[in-house]
């Protein structure tokens, strides 16, 4: 498994590519956002790790030009432990976040739970998941509503998946945190509220419309199938 690695921290970088190396990735690293873009481009890598502090240009930034050209799953890891770096980061598209300081046991459990998310390293049978409308292929990560493909990032198609495998269950965000976003430790419910709102505007409806995803107010969300 091939990870990037855009890190700007001399003393972090090979600490970091050591770590990762001794447990069998291939790493590559880059020390600028721009470089880091480049070589995620041009050698196609399995994951992104993603430092925001960067010399030349904000994380962030990097974030969204890359989500522009690709749809590899990047994992932040910054300093930044704010709510407005978090969801700044889930709005610019990235899989996962963790907050310096962390260990490299840390980050490898991350790094299999993106992509165990994101359907590498494994062959789902292939089955559909139907509630209305709405189709859910498993093995191809793929939601249809109508016939019309949606434009799904591999995080909001695992809450889609996984909220549509219990229909017309209310599922709570505690849930959604350690199923989800693998983070039985605790974790943002602003996480889950940003994917959702994602997940709402892509299904065509908000949460005063709510047409699939309805809020249980102090409870959580249930997708149920749409009256009428």
């Amino acid at each position: 498994m091939q990870v990037l690695i855009i890190e700007d921290d001399a003393r972090i970088r090979p600490l970091l590519m050591r770590s990762l190396g001794e447990r069998g990735y291939a790493v590559e690293s880059a020390s600028t956002g721009m470089q880091g873009l480049q070589m995620a481009v041009d050698s196609r890598p399995d994951l992104v790790i993603l430092d925001l502090g960067l010399p030349d240009v904000d994380g962030t930034q990097v974030l969204s030009m890359l989500r522009a050209v690709s749809t590899v799953p990047v994992i932040v890891a910054s300093a930044r432990d704010d709510d407005p770096s978090l969801v700044g980061c889930l709005d610019a598209g990235a899989d996962d976040y963790v907050v310096k300081p962390y260990t490299t046991a840390q980050l490898e459990a991350r790094i299999r739970a993106v992509m165990r998310r994101s359907g590498a390293g494994g062959s789902p049978a292939r089955r559909t998941i139907v509630v209305g409308a709405l189709e859910i292929d498993v093995a191809a990560r793929q939601a249809r509503v109508s016939g019309t493909t949606l434009d799904l990032s591999p995080k909001e198609f695992d809450l889609l998946r996984h909220l549509a495998e219990r229909p017309g269950e209310v599922v709570t965000k505690r849930e959604l945190l350690v199923e989800v976003w693998q983070q039985p430790w605790g974790g943002s419910d602003k996480t889950v509220d940003v994917h959702l709102s994602w997940l709402r505007r892509k299904l065509g409806e908000s949460a005063s419309e709510p047409r699939y995803l309805h809020t249980v107010r102090g409870v959580g969300v249930r997708l149920s199938e749409p009256e009428g």
